[in-house]
This record gives structure tokens, sequence and C-alpha cells, in this order.
């Protein structure tokens, strides 16, 4: 009797991989588009398919997701209890806001996230990047009580170097520091890196860290938030990480990064607060007394801010479902920054009627990127935005990093979240919702600053496309599902 070949073995392995993870996707309630982009993968891709589906595939975090929601019903007692009268939530009769559309948001906001809005805040928004690090390290300086960092990339560079320094010495001086980091983002966190911030006293932890020791493998649903809080009572946050791109450094081919960071005084902090000690207790399992980090906030301006945390653990599609009714609802002027933009079909309906409403809806997008496959992803869906009205810019100056929705020059969106399914559907984000005309109006003045020196995309471009890019179009519109 022949034996069997290693070539047979392997096949045998791949269509019995394959059998077990289709089963499972047809178990779970997906889109059916990406189901079936999954199915065909696994079905077509000998051995990549299975790989890819492990490392990649649908989140099966829900034994965490239930233990993280036990871990915030016992903090959130405590925090009702610190915040009461601050962030209790918003009562649309009687709040001075601009507009009815502009309550119907907020309540929406609240309702599927509990996110209250709350008052008494000042926001400044920072884009330079040397200046918010300036920023930042200035607070850091001054920390009396306690230091908390929550950051997708933490890099151990000369940036993150820099930061690092800081934190040690204020440890050293009794602050408390605390840094959580995503396991898979920050990997350029060092062992050495790390020792020499816990001698110094500097507490660090992972989110959902990964490897066969732990009997995690994949590398999907990450901690993409960016966060900052000192001593409870000023707060960083927006789409800055802590690496040397960020600061202009390295990474000199697609040129100087852009982002968009803020720094608020105000309830809102205790927002912000809330979030890391939730995310704190979920990687660590340490619950941290919310009535010793959580101190009556400063109330030194009149902006509206609302904090939404959103993730796998939150009801699904609650970013989806704040962008979906906030371009439907707009009445002027949509204008949309990011990095990684890849809409569905229902999101690219909304931009869509929205233009043929009369609304002037303007995307900007890199023309460069660091993932080359979500960048013709989003210019596979270029040639449909544009012929209802959409104008669509791409940016040669550098890496635009920022994620901005502004609505009718009114109220703006700002935070850690992307437009695509990633954003929307599987990792941890941050957003920030501003319902400040000031702040609407100084993003929508620099977007169009940015505009200017952009290259409007035209139906010319779209034809001057060689094979290879119309290739390349092609199979970031195969993969959006995916994505």
């Amino acid at each position: 009797m022949d034996s069997i070949s290693p070539w047979t073995l392997i096949s045998i392995a791949h269509y019995l991989a394959a059998v077990l993870f289709v089963e499972r996707i047809l178990r779970t309630r997906r889109d059916p588009g990406g189901m079936l982009a999954w199915i065909l993968a696994l079905l077509l891709l000998p051995v990549l398919g299975p790989l890819l589906y492990v490392l990649i595939g649908p989140v099966p975090i829900q034994r965490k997701v239930r233990r993280r929601r036990r871990r915030r019903r016992l903090i959130e007692p405590a925090l009702s209890q610190t915040t009461a009268g601050v962030t209790s939530p918003y009562d649309a009769r009687r709040e001075p806001v601009q507009s009815e559309r502009q309550r119907d948001l907020m309540q929406l906001a609240w309702r599927l996230t509990g996110a209250a809005v709350t008052r008494g805040n000042h926001v400044d928004i920072t884009h330079d990047a040397e200046r918010a690090f300036l920023n930042l390290s200035l607070a850091i300086q001054a920390a009396q009580a306690h230091i908390h960092m929550e950051y997708y990339i933490f890099a151990d560079d000369e940036a993150g170097r820099g930061v690092r320094d800081l934190l040690a010495a204020k440890a050293r001086e009794g602050v408390e520091v605390r840094i959580l980091a995503d396991a898979v983002g920050s990997w350029r966190m060092r062992r050495p890196f790390i020792r020499s911030l816990e001698q110094a006293g500097v507490q660090v932890a992972f989110f959902l860290p990964w490897g066969l020791t732990r009997r995690r493998w994949q590398v999907n649903c990450r901690n993409h938030r960016k966060l900052t809080v000192i001593d409870g009572k000023v707060g960083f946050f927006g789409s800055k990480n802590i690496a040397d791109e960020y600061l202009g450094r390295r990474r000199q081919r697609l040129g100087p990064w852009r982002d968009t960071h803020l720094r608020a005084v105000g309830p809102c902090v205790a927002q912000l607060q809330e979030v890391f000690l939730e995310d704190w207790h979920f990687a660590t399992g340490a619950a941290l007394p919310p009535d010793l980090y959580i101190p009556p906030p400063l109330i030194e301006g009149n902006h509206l801010v609302q904090m939404v945390p959103s993730g796998p653990d939150q009801r699904p599609d609650v970013l989806y479902q704040l962008l979906y009714a906030a371009v439907s609802d707009a009445r002027h002027s949509v204008m949309l920054l990011t990095p990684y933009f890849v809409p569905d079909q229902a999101m690219m309906l909304a931009l869509t009627s929205a233009a043929c409403r009369g609304v002037r809806v303007q995307v900007l997008l890199p023309s460069r990127s660091d993932h080359w496959l979500l960048l013709w992803a989003a210019r596979s869906v270029y040639h449909e935005l544009m012929e209802t009205g959409v104008e669509i810019y791409e940016y040669p100056g550098g890496m635009l990093h920022s994620k901005e929705v502004i609505v009718d020059g009114r109220w703006a969106m700002v935070g850690s979240a992307n437009m695509d399914v990633r954003s929307f559907a599987i990792n941890f984000e941050l957003s920030s919702l501003l319902y400040d005309e000031t702040l609407a109006r100084q993003l929508q003045r620099e977007f169009a600053a940015l505009r200017r020196e952009a290259v409007r995309v035209t139906a010319r471009h779209l034809r001057e496309r060689t094979y290879a890019q119309t290739l390349a179009a092609g199979l970031g519109r195969l993969a959006t599902p995916m994505l």
C-alpha cells in the first residue's frame, strides 16, 4: 500500500479546519458579505485561509466580555456616587443646545452607551506634534497624586523613552503611575524598557496579551484607545500614540504624521477616568476605588462633551449607528477626515444620499498609507461616491492619522476610531462628541487648510489608473468585509 504524501495530509488538514471554521461562521450573527468572504477564503486559500481566520477572524471573546461586564457592574455604583450631578443622564428638554438634531444625537449616544453629556468643560485642540507632547510632558511633571495612561502604541524609541523617564521620575517622587498598553500595538515596548519602569515603581499592564502559552492566538480585538488622566482632573485623548512617528520621526516615506490631540479640564475627565479604571480592572483584575481616583471636577469652561467608549463589549455597531445618524441628519456639510476609509454599503448610502440632498460631503484621506490594502480598499469606492457629488481629496503632505467628523459646522466627533469595520465592531475605541460651535468651526478651518493642500480626485484620475492599480483596487474591494 502506497504511503500518503505530505501534500495530501496537508490538504486533508486544511479542509477539516475549513469545515470546522465554516460551521462556526454559520452560527455567528455577522454581515452576510463578511461571512461569505471568510468562507471563500477558507475554502480557496490552502493553509493560508485557516491561518488568517485563526489570527484575524471573528473575535471569540464572549467569555471575556461577560467577565468585563461583571467588573463594570462593580465599578459603576461608586462612579454614580462620585459623579452625581455632573454626569447625570442628559435632559433634552432643559439643556440649551444649538439644534433639535443635536439633542437627538445626544439621546442616541446616551441610549447606546450610557455616556452622559457633561457641561462645564474646557477643551483645547492641538495638531502640532511637538506642542502636543510638550503639553503632555508638562502635565506629567505637574502631577501630584496619580498618572494613568492607556495607549494602543507605547514604543521603546526616543519619544517613548522620553515619556518613560518623566513617568519614572514621578513614580520615585511617590506619584502613582499606571500604564495600560495594548499587547499587540505595543510590541516595541521591550522587556528592559518595561523593567526600568517597574523598578522605578510604575505599574505596567497589557491588554489582551496573546500567544500560545496564553491560549490566545488571535491578534484581533485590540485596545485602540489613547488617553492620559492626570490626578483625575486633566485629561488627554485623541489619535496620538507614544512613538517617534507621532513626533514626525521615522517612516519618512509617509512624511510627517498629522494627529488630533485634545486636552480637557472638566467633568468629562471623570468619564476618561472611568474608561481607564474599567480597562485596568479588565486587564489586571485589580479594582481601583473610584472615590480615590475621581475627585470633584474642575469647572473651567462651557463646552458640552460626551465621551463615547465603544467595543465588542458594547451594543453592536455603536459608532456605526452614531455616524449613520449624524450623516443622515446633516443639512449643510459633512467633513470626514480619516486615515482608513472602508465604508460598507449602508454607510455609502448615507454619504451618497446626503450629497444628493444638497449636503456638501467632503472626504479627506492620505495619498500614502502604512496599510496599502486599506488605501486601495478606500480607492475602490471613489467612483460610486463621486457619481453623487461626494468630494474626495487625497493629501500628499504626510500621513493623515486624525479621525474627525464635522457636521454643519456645529458639532464634531474626534477620537481614536477610523471609519472601517475594525473600529466599528472589533476594536475598543474612544470617541468624543463635541457639541460646541467654536470647536467645530476650529476643526472646520483646519480641515479646509488641509484640503487646500490636497488634490481633489476627479474622473480623469480614475481613468488614468494603471492595470496594476485597478487590480489593487479590486483586491481591496474584495477584502473589504474582512478588513
